[in-house]
């Protein structure tokens, strides 16, 4: 086989092997399977996901927007804009609605991703869309409510392509200070 022949036999395999294997390979955006999977470790501490319907949990939410293109724990693509989430141990995804405690603001938010770790308080990190929606992301951290919800399909499609889910209004003045006091004699005094 002549030099330059063989030399372009090889490029034209190489590329075709890199075009079969190489990359990562996303999941599609999809409700099913759910997945809880298996007991893990981060930094010493064993998380163990499951099945929380009732999940309603008062804490910190932080939020994260530089890992654009990472394959997320479910593994789909993360999309700083989408309106996403990480759990350390809800199935994923996940629906859940988060509330801002400082103004009552309520959104829906897909989770589809593991984390926050590090400090136990923070309960949920919110992509950069969804900080941006619920008016949390010029803060690094901000008081929360996050409940497990099952929004119908019109939001869960919405959601599934980057958008909003419906707006919510913001939660009944009475209800919001009950919960912010919950918070301060909780969370807030850790």
């Amino acid at each position: 086989m002549p030099g330059p022949f063989r030399s372009a036999l090889v490029l034209a395999l190489a590329a075709l092997l890199a075009a079969c294997g190489g990359g990562t390979r996303y999941r599609p955006v999809s409700d099913v399977p759910v997945r809880i999977g298996p007991p893990y470790k981060v930094r010493g501490t064993t998380y163990t996901p499951a099945a929380q319907p009732a999940y309603d949990m008062l804490g910190y939410a932080t939020w994260y927007g530089s890992e654009s293109g990472n394959q997320v724990a479910n593994g789909e693509r993360f999309r700083p804009s989408w309106i996403t989430g990480a759990h350390k141990t809800l199935p994923l995804p996940t629906y859940v609605e988060v509330t801002a405690l400082d103004t009552g603001r309520r959104i829906v938010v897909r989770v589809n991703d593991r984390g926050p770790f590090g400090e136990s308080a923070r309960i949920i990190d919110l992509s950069r869309g969804a900080a941006e929606l619920l008016g949390v992301r010029h803060r690094g951290k901000a008081a929360v409510r996050v409940r497990v919800v099952e929004p119908d399909e019109k939001d869960r499609a919405a959601l599934r392509k980057g958008k909003p889910a419906r707006a919510l209004p913001p939660i009944a003045p009475r209800t919001l200070a009950n919960l912010q006091a919950q918070f301060e004699r909780g969370v807030g005094t850790r």
